[in-house]
């Protein structure tokens, strides 16, 4: 965090820098890993593991408000950026996850240009936005006085396209000023195309790659999760940015799975049929 200890007179502020979209926007590569399990411990053990960043998830995990606030809490100060998912792209949650602290959001199901435009007010304050302006742990309870400043400037929204409709308007979307970088859900992309479950699937693969074409033509930072190394690296080569590459549930399943059968041969060896988990 941006402050420094000692009287309110005597504080020095840093100014906010959002590292992780500062490399985006540089196209530097970006490594993370999906936090599902819900839990600072995992965070933590997460965080020191060498990736650029963590991706906080509210739409597919068990948590909520406080408990994405003690995940945040939990990699603060360290190497990994934390990058927020809420379940939804509403300007009230978008709000809450800005004033928990967190600086990059990734927004879920987004179809046209016009979502695109409204996610960006809702990340910003006025004039610019529509983002209410209030105490929080962001802003370090009103100690750093250059927050709300800068916040316009240095808040990362990334969008995710993950159906027919949002390929469909994907040129629009990328046009869209104020989005810093588009993500690809394979998962609800396959089920939208037709192949539930098979991310991996040739119609699937090739939308996604006509994807990435089309946002680095636009200027923008490409996305994706793929648990699958063959996959990460095809679409690294292709020019993704951030590219997660795993996900803390399936590490943990598919490990233990794997110990399980190592002595007791009663281990469930599961079969990922192309899953980006």
């Amino acid at each position: 965090m941006r402050y420094s200890l000692g009287s309110a007179k005597q504080r020095v502020m840093r100014p906010m820098k959002n590292a992780f979209k500062q490399a985006l926007a540089a196209g530097q590569l970006q490594i993370g890993l999906w936090q599902g399990l819900a839990s600072p411990y995992c965070a933590e053990i997460c965080a020191g593991a060498g990736f650029d960043w963590l991706l906080f998830d509210g739409e597919h995990s068990p948590t909520d408000i406080p408990g994405l606030l003690a995940q945040l809490q939990a990699v603060t100060g360290t190497p990994a950026h934390a990058v927020a998912r809420p379940p939804f792209g509403e300007a009230r949650l978008i709000k809450q996850y800005l004033d928990l602290g967190f600086e990059t959001l990734l927004i879920p199901m987004v179809n046209s240009a016009e979502q695109a435009a409204q996610l960006v007010r809702a990340c910003r304050y006025p004039p610019e936005g529509i983002r209410g302006v209030g105490m929080s742990r962001a802003s370090r309870w009103g100690r750093d006085a250059n927050y709300v400043a800068e916040a316009n400037r240095e808040v990362c929204l990334l969008v995710q396209i993950e159906t027919r409709e949002a390929l469909a308007n994907l040129d629009e979307i990328c046009r869209t000023e104020g989005v810093d970088g588009v993500f690809i859900g394979p998962a609800d992309l396959a089920a939208s195309l037709g192949h539930l479950g098979r991310p991996g699937h040739p119609e699937v693969v090739a939308a996604i790659e006509a994807a990435i074409a089309s946002i680095r033509a636009a200027g923008k930072a490409p996305g994706i999760l793929s648990a699958d190394p063959a996959l990460a690296d095809r679409y690294i080569e292709l020019g993704c940015t951030f590219v997660a590459v795993g996900t803390d549930m399936s590490l943990l399943a598919r490990a233990t799975e794997a110990l399980a059968s190592r002595f007791t041969r009663r281990g469930s060896a599961v079969e990922s049929g192309g899953s980006p988990y």
